[in-house]
C-alpha cells in the first residue's frame, strides 16, 4: 500500500473509532473488523490531509454510510471458502449456492415474510449478467427475477440484442422481496444493511459464472454493489466500473423506462447495451445502432 492510500486509511479508521464502529463495510460486499488503533491500519505517520481528490478518496470504502437504527445482520458467508468446498460444472455449484441462500435467516425478517428466494435463472455459462435491485411480488410468488412489467421490458431489451432470457444470466442483489407494512401493497427499496448481508450470495454467483460483462439495473442495483454513491445514475449510465474484476456497465431499470415514455431515455440504455455487446464482442447490425433515435425531419 503507498503512503498516501495509508494515510487515508488511518483516518478513515480513526474516524470510524471515534463513533463507535467496530467494523467496516467493504466495496466487495465483505465485512472486516477494524483494528484496535488506526496505527495498525497504517504504520505511515499521520499528517496534514493532502489536497486535491485521489481515487481512494472516493471510493466506497472511504465514504461514510448512513446509519442503521436496526442490529447489522451477521453474514459469516466465506465467499473463498465456500468456492473451495465446490465441485462439478457451474450449473453444479450454482446448485450448491442455491441450497446454501434456501435456508438463510441472516435477515430475519425477511425470512419470516418471503414466500421463497429468488436465487437467479439463465444460463451458468453466460457472458453477460444482469443484476438487478431486489424481488418484487410477483418475483416473490413466481421465484424467478424479473417476471412482472419490468421484467418482460427486459426481456424486449435482451431480445433486441439478439439475445434470449435463457442465453444470458439474470439475478438480484437481495434475494428475498422486501418485507412491507401490514395492509399495504407494492414495494420498497432495500436498506443498505440488507443489501451488504446478501451481497456475498451475488459475489459468488460472479465468481461462479465469470460474466465478462454485468449490466446494473438501476441506482439501488449499483449501491448495492459499490456502496452508496456520491452522484445519481443519471452521471452514472454511460461508464464502466468493476465489480472483481467484472466491467460492470450502469443503466436505467426498466421500470423507470416504463413510467418515462421518452425516446432519448429509451436510446440512453440501449447506448448501454450497445457497449456491452462492443465489450462482448458481439456482432452489432446498422438497424440496431439506429435503435430508438428520431426520425430524420
Amino acid at each position: 500500500m503507498n503512503p498516501e492510500l495509508r494515510q487515508h486509511a488511518a483516518r478513515y479508521v480513526e474516524l470510524l473509532h471515534r463513533h463507535g464502529k467496530e467494523e467496516a463495510w467493504l466495496p466487495t460486499g465483505l465485512v472486516r473488523r477494524l483494528p484496535s488503533n488506526a496505527t495498525s491500519a497504517a504504520p505511515a505517520p499521520l499528517t496534514s490531509p493532502v489536497r486535491g481528490t485521489s481515487k481512494s478518496e472516493t471510493s466506497p470504502a472511504f465514504r461514510s454510510t448512513p446509519t442503521v437504527t436496526s442490529p447489522k445482520p451477521k453474514n459469516d458467508f466465506d465467499l473463498n471458502s465456500v468456492l473451495k468446498e465446490m465441485g462439478g460444472t457451474k450449473a453444479d455449484k450454482l446448485a450448491a449456492l442455491r441450497k446454501k441462500t434456501d435456508t438463510c435467516k441472516i435477515c430475519a425478517h425477511l425470512a419470516k415474510s418471503r414466500t421463497q428466494i429468488v436465487f437467479g435463472v439463465g444460463d451458468p455459462e453466460a457472458k453477460l449478467m444482469f443484476v438487478g435491485e431486489a424481488p418484487g411480488a410477483e418475483e416473490d410468488k413466481q421465484g424467478e427475477p424479473f417476471v412482472g412489467l419490468a421484467g418482460k421490458l427486459l426481456t424486449k431489451m435482451i431480445t433486441a440484442m439478439e439475445l434470449t432470457r435463457e442465453q444470458v444470466y439474470i439475478a438480484n442483489v437481495l434475494k428475498c422481496r422486501p418485507d412491507m407494512p401490514a395492509n399495504t401493497s407494492g414495494n420498497r427499496k432495500p436498506t443498505r444493511t440488507e443489501m451488504d448481508a446478501c451481497l456475498p450470495y451475488l459475489r459468488a454467483q460472479v465468481a461462479i459464472i465469470a460474466p465478462t460483462v454485468i449490466v446494473a439495473l438501476g441506482s439501488t442495483a449499483v449501491e448495492g454493489l459499490f456502496g452508496p454513491q456520491k452522484t445519481t445514475i443519471s452521471r452514472l449510465r454511460g461508464t464502466w466500473m468493476e465489480l472483481d474484476g467484472v466491467p460492470v456497465r450502469p443503466t436505467f431499470h426498466p421500470s423507470y423506462l416504463l413510467h418515462n415514455q421518452d425516446l432519448a431515455l429509451k436510446r440512453l440504455v440501449w447506448t448501454d447495451l450497445l457497449a456491452a455487446m462492443e465489450k462482448l464482442s458481439l456482432p452489432i447490425s446498422e438497424k440496431q445502432r439506429g435503435y430508438f433515435l428520431k426520425p430524420a425531419t
